[in-house]
């Protein structure tokens, strides 16, 4: 799955590193995401003039959209420090009393993967984000004692790709709360267009909204995409990006015009080919393409399900005749029923 040139995690550390040159700074140069950006303007500038912290945020959405940028982007723009974390680097809660205590006035703390805190940790976060305390117990029965820590008021930023995992009384306690969407083609032909000018690649415009037109709607693979096309333009071509070299490199990567690999298009024929169109259990159908069903769920589906190609039913999921289409197949007049 790493290796996927459409996978929206980070493949690499090498990746990550690329990525971070990218990044926006402002909500200026950030891309998408309008009406997210309209309230957050509102809040932060509200929370300015009060000379207040910024509520506690919360973001989620699928993998590569941008919730660690835009995390980067409201400490940058409150003018504050951020310190970044993840949910299961957080084991003990004096790994989080350490964490907290070191944060100043007004600073920006952003976990990770937040569904994924230790059960434990979560208790001691509460006050901590409500009341900017911390009760840490030391000791067990009749020698236990309590000690009240007090903290600098902060806005801890939490970023998850699992909301149903989120406890409510963690959901509860963040007062701005959004999910990011999908990119349209055009937006990502934006981001392509704009990481292109930062790497000093020559990329024309019908080059960028193709690229962008295959990323998925995701600005991760739009970026990624765009460095293994510059790649093939330096080795074929004069380093320039042309509609040409772009559709004979994403060709080259088994990148279809929707953005579809060579694995979306194994899921979606093991469910003609085996099952008839479906339905069919999750768990089944990952026994049969040999992943995890937690892997079908988080990195194949969401896109599949954005395009119509698949459908979640109560007795499993089922191709459509939209993607039937896609792939150049029909099926059995009798079987022909099942499909929407």
């Amino acid at each position: 799955m790493t290796d996927r040139v459409v996978e929206a995690h980070v493949d690499d550390s090498g990746e990550e590193v690329f990525e971070q040159t990218l990044r926006p700074r402002s909500l200026e140069e950030y891309i998408g995401q309008q009406q997210v950006k309209k309230n957050l303007r509102i809040f932060m500038g509200a929370a300015r003039k009060r000379s207040d912290v910024l509520e506690h945020v919360l973001l989620y959405g699928p993998p590569g959209l941008g919730k660690t940028t835009l995390a980067n982007i409201i400490a940058n723009e409150m003018g504050v420090a951020i310190k970044t974390t993840t949910g299961p680097a957080i084991e003990r809660a004096g790994d989080l009393a350490a964490i907290l205590t070191n944060l100043n006035e007004g600073d920006v703390l952003f976990i990770d993967e937040i569904h994924r805190l230790n059960k434990m940790v979560e208790e001691y976060l509460y006050p901590a984000m409500e009341d900017y305390r911390l009760d840490i117990v030391t000791g067990k029965g009749p020698a236990a004692r309590t000690f009240r820590i007090d903290l600098a008021k902060f806005t801890i930023i939490g970023a998850t790709t699992r909301m149903s995992l989120l406890s409510s009384p963690l959901r509860d306690r963040f007062g701005v709360t959004y999910h990011l969407d999908f990119y349209s083609p055009a937006e990502c032909a934006q981001i392509v267009k704009r990481s292109a000018r930062i790497l000093n690649v020559e990329v024309e415009a019908e080059a960028a909204a193709e690229i962008g037109k295959r990323a998925r709607g995701t600005a991760r693979i739009a970026n990624r995409l765009l460095k293994r096309v510059r790649d093939f333009a330096q080795v074929e071509h004069d380093g320039n990006v042309t509609l040409a070299i772009a559709e004979r490199a994403l060709a080259d990567l088994q990148v279809d015009e929707l953005g579809l690999d060579e694995i979306d298009r194994k899921l979606l024929l093991a469910i003609v080919e085996k099952y008839a169109g479906g339905p069919v259990g999750i768990e089944t159908l990952a026994a049969s393409t040999a992943q995890e069903a937690d892997t079908l769920e988080d990195v194949y589906e969401p896109y599949l399900m954005q395009i119509g190609f698949l459908e979640r039913t109560p007795r499993g999921r089922k191709i459509t005749r939209r993607a039937l289409e896609h792939l150049g197949l029909e099926m059995p007049q009798e079987e022909q029923t099942k499909f929407i």
